[in-house]
């Protein structure tokens, strides 16, 4: 039951903004039902500590660890960002008249988020990410501008080319789930069941057609190319959803199938997913030295972590898997907490420009204090999560024998920290420009920003009993050995 209300609440919100006499407050619409959609992922979680699994309609809404992870994850980045956009929209968004529309679709983008993780068919799942693509190109563009409408439209472009290739793999998947006798119905617990008896040919192949067709959706590098431009195009609440979560769900549906392919004896891929993933880190890690947008610096930073994500789960171990969702977890809630602070700091200055905004800190004590806080841990800086995360990554590939991989990695991971730090210094620190003003922060952005920096102080210290259980959970069914 609780599956099904946290997937239910935001195609209801999206419902009750649609209907004229509620649109003047379908902001508060919007909140309260992501809110309870959050509660009910809690709900969810708690129910897959005990049973190991929560069902809401057999064999089509099931939630296991990894699943109700991101359940959890994507109803809570998405709950901020809500609460976030309140202020944010009021002061910084030229179409006031359609808030409405843009609360409309943002509940219709949360739904898809939320429920393709409570999909337990992966054909479903394939739905459901292009569900995700339609709703987000429509809020990429929301401001009508014409930068705004041209990232729109290299997103779709660039996202949509991968749907016929990541169904044919679906296809294939299924083709090969059938020649192994597999039941009627697949799912992704069928799927791994059957993986050892599957054709290791078929599994590869499919997996290549998905992880192209989700990689360029999950902004892996060379497919990233959108990302950025939708980052700094789009209304700030929807760069932390799209940095936070949107980039993780696809992923997600990689790292499943992933799973089953390391479960086969034969289809071993794992070592080119490490040269991929180092690869996205690398690139992204230069691309930081030269930004000069700061919302594209954030967006740069998705990259590299996806990056560190796919290199982790490619060490095939359990090690290696522990840190992925580790990964994963600290990512979602950290990027999206880094473009509320690069939310304040726009609608206090009007500008994304890293080289027009000097002495923020005397500008605007709160704002300065919120990217600081959010830079160093999107960094890796000690003791945020992050620097966990990626501390337990390289211990996992040094345990694993990958030596070389972990040596690229950890020296990309210091150019990127260096570069973030080259940017963000010149923004913090020195005298603002003559003609500046003292910066206002609404009181909703104030809020969001103080409620998601909380487990990004939280988790780098103390990480809760149950929190560290569903990790544990998700990380059984990324697989490795």
């Amino acid at each position: 039951m609780a599956l099904m209300i946290a997937v239910s609440l935001p195609p209801l919100a999206a419902l009750l903004c649609w209907i004229k006499p509620f649109r003047s407050v379908a902001w508060g619409i919007t909140v309260v039902c992501l809110a309870g959609s959050f509660a009910a992922g809690i709900v969810v979680a708690a129910h897959i500590l005990s049973n190991g699994i929560e069902v809401g309609i057999p064999n089509w809404f099931e939630a296991d660890g990894l699943s109700g992870l991101v359940i959890l994850l994507a109803s809570f980045v998405c709950t901020l960002a809500a609460l976030f956009a309140g202020g944010y929209m009021h002061h910084a968004s030229e179409q006031s008249g359609r808030l409405w529309w843009f609360y409309c679709n943002y509940n219709l983008l949360t739904f898809a988020l939320i429920v393709v993780p409570a999909f337990a068919s992966p054909n479903l799942v394939w739905v459901g990410v292009e569900l995700i693509t339609l709703f987000a190109i429509l809020l990429v563009g929301f401001e009508s501008t014409p930068t705004a409408l041209e990232a729109a439209w290299k997103y779709a472009i660039l996202t949509l080319m991968g749907a016929p290739i990541s169904l044919l793999g679906f296809f294939t998947l299924y083709w090969a789930y059938h020649l192994a006798g597999g039941a009627h119905l697949e799912t992704w617990r069928g799927l791994y069941a059957s993986a050892a008896t599957m054709s290791p040919n078929l599994l590869k192949f499919s997996f290549l057609l998905v992880f192209v067709g989700f990689g360029a959706k999950a902004g892996l590098a060379p497919m990233h190319t959108w990302l950025p431009d939708a980052h700094s195009q789009a209304p700030t609440p929807i760069c932390a959803v799209l940095s936070g979560i949107k980039t993780s769900v696809p992923l997600y549906a990689i790292l499943r199938l992933l799973s089953i392919v390391l479960a086969s004896p034969e289809a071993r891929i794992g070592n080119w997913m490490v040269v991929i993933g180092l690869v996205s880190v690398g690139i992204a890690a230069f691309l930081l030295l030269q930004v000069r947008d700061y919302k594209r610096m954030f967006a740069y930073s998705t990259v590299e972590h996806m990056g560190i994500i796919l290199t982790a789960a490619g060490f095939a171990t359990h090690g290696g898997s522990s840190g992925a969702v580790a990964q994963l977890l600290n990512h979602s809630i950290t990027k999206s907490l880094c473009f509320y602070a690069a939310g304040v700091v726009l609608i206090s200055l009007g500008t994304r420009q890293i080289k027009e905004v000097r002495g923020l800190f005397r500008l605007s004590p709160f704002a300065g204090s919120a990217l600081l806080l959010c830079s160093l841990a999107i960094a890796g800086a000690p003791p945020f999560p992050i620097f966990l995360s990626e501390f337990s990554i390289l211990s996992a590939g040094l345990r694993s024998g990958h030596n070389a991989a972990v040596i690229v990695l950890a020296i990309l991971i210091v150019i990127a920290f260096i570069a973030i730090f080259l940017q963000v210094n010149r923004m913090l620190f020195g005298n603002p420009e003559p003609a500046s003003t003292s910066a206002f922060v609404p009181p909703s952005c104030r809020v969001a920003i103080l409620i998601a920096a909380l487990p990004v102080v939280v988790l780098g210290v103390y990480i809760p009993g149950p929190v560290h259980s569903l990790m544990m959970l998700a990380s059984q069914q990324l697989g490795g050995h």
